[in-house]
């Protein structure tokens, strides 16, 4: 519990206050997220749906659930009633689908559009062309279960420093020029999600206001 309490400070000291730091608790046990919120921490990341229900359902009710892994349309209604923010939204099916199961549950859905910005091909997400085709359709800013916040990135995973900063540059410009073309139609556009435990510094250095780490709070698995 100490030396948790003591990486969770440590993070919290050293992040800029306008960045939110996620604490990926993908496969660690309900016990250690207890700690982590018993510590202060309130955004918690989930890769898998069904792990994030088990939790969630246990966990105190006022955590902030991040769906930060590929979603598929099938499972959007499970999470639909309590999460926080979805950050790999990676077509129009998946936003409609959101869109649709938000309205079942009487409730407006934050998501964040993922872009495809690495070298690695079993990443996801738009590729830039294809983001600035769907929102200048119109087709994303209709949907009334949904709100648009802004955009995630997952970056090469690379020791190769510059390729890494490279790519994050380029998301927060394609950012910049969405805000800036759709600020009118996406008037709560302001989460640029990017970053984890490996490259999270080179990301805030780079733009990012929400990062995602696991690793760095908890340890090697």
């Amino acid at each position: 519990m100490e030396i948790l309490n003591e990486h969770i400070t440590n993070l919290l000291t050293h992040l800029p206050s306008a960045v939110t730091l996620v604490a990926v608790t993908k496969t660690r046990p309900v016990s250690v997220l207890q700690q982590a919120y018993d510590a202060g921490l309130r955004d918690f990341g989930e890769n898998r749906v069904q792990e994030m229900i088990q939790k969630q359902e246990v966990l105190p009710a006022d955590i902030r659930w991040h769906q930060i892994g590929h979603l598929q349309t099938n499972k959007v209604k499970y999470i639909a009633p309590f999460v926080h923010l979805i950050h790999s939204i990676d077509s129009l099916k998946l936003l409609e689908e959101t869109d649709r199961q938000a309205r079942k549950n009487n409730r407006v859905i934050d998501c964040l559009l993922q872009v495809y910005i690495a070298t690695e091909e079993s990443k996801f997400g738009f590729e830039p062309d294809e983001l600035l085709a769907l929102l200048g359709s119109g087709a994303a800013m209709s949907l009334p279960g949904i709100r648009v916040r802004g955009l995630m990135g997952m970056a090469s995973f690379s020791d190769d420093q510059a390729l890494v900063r490279r790519e994050f540059s380029g998301l927060k410009q394609l950012f910049d020029q969405v805000k800036s073309q759709f600020h009118q139609a996406l008037p709560d556009f302001n989460i640029l999600s990017m970053g984890m435990s490996g490259d999270y510094q080179l990301a805030i250095e780079e733009g990012s206001t929400m990062v995602r780490i696991g690793t760095a709070l908890f340890g090697e698995r």
